[in-house]
């Protein structure tokens, strides 16, 4: 936890700038009738009956300082799907950088083995060498702040019966644009001293028996 809160707090640098990347899956749903248009003093009205039409998944990068987000829209959530979206990332988004910083969760395809299985081994050990990787802890998501930006896309953009992946890429595209042009900043006030102080129960706590004797770690510790 304190090593993703001090990288969030590191001054921004171009050549190393800090993205926070989380995905999620949206279910694609179409209709079985057609919905009743807007007219005045009438909403859009639907039928509450509705067609399953599979599922795709949705990579977020999000570079808080900057103001700046990317979405891919895969119809998968592989290593190769997480290797390809990254390559993406590195070599289109920020082929300037000299490294970029990835804060992530530790789900078993975000690993830098997904790019040998997706690429040639001396083009995964390029990609691997050009990112910093620190994961966030085990439940502590809410570390992500590109968690934060799919909540907002979410909202935004996806709380809406889309029945196709294209149309999905294509709405998701648009929201992506919008939100870069308006260039919505995240300022974290969460720091290191905050968390010793508002999470302290997760740290192991420490009794002194005498001014001369070593801490000793005290057997109520929380996890």
């Amino acid at each position: 936890m304190e090593d993703v809160l001090e990288v969030y707090h590191r001054p921004y640098n171009s050549q190393f700038p800090v993205i926070c990347m989380d995905e999620a899956s949206k279910q694609l749903v179409g209709e079985v009738r057609q919905p009743l248009p807007l007219r005045p003093g009438q909403p859009l009205r639907y039928d509450s009956e509705y067609e399953r039409r599979g599922t795709c998944n949705v990579f977020m990068f999000c570079e808080p300082l900057r103001g700046y987000r990317h979405v891919r829209v895969t119809e998968q959530r592989t290593r190769v799907d997480w290797a390809f979206a990254l390559r993406d990332l590195l070599d289109e988004k920020y082929p300037a950088a000299e490294r970029v910083v990835l804060v992530m969760d530790n789900l078993n395809t975000h690993s830098p083995a997904s790019f040998y299985e997706a690429f040639v081994p001396s083009e995964a050990r390029r990609l691997t060498e050009r990112l910093e990787i620190h994961y966030t802890p085990k439940h502590g998501s809410w570390l992500n702040i590109a968690e934060c930006e799919l909540s907002v896309l979410g909202r935004q953009c996806l709380a809406r019966r889309i029945d196709d992946g294209q149309r999905l890429a294509a709405e998701v595209a648009a929201w992506e644009n919008d939100r870069n042009v308006r260039a919505n900043q995240v300022n974290w006030q969460f720091t290191t001293d905050d968390a010793r102080v508002k999470l302290r129960r997760l740290y192991p706590e420490f009794v002194r028996q005498d001014e001369h004797s070593e801490p000793r770690v005290s057997s109520k510790v929380y996890h």
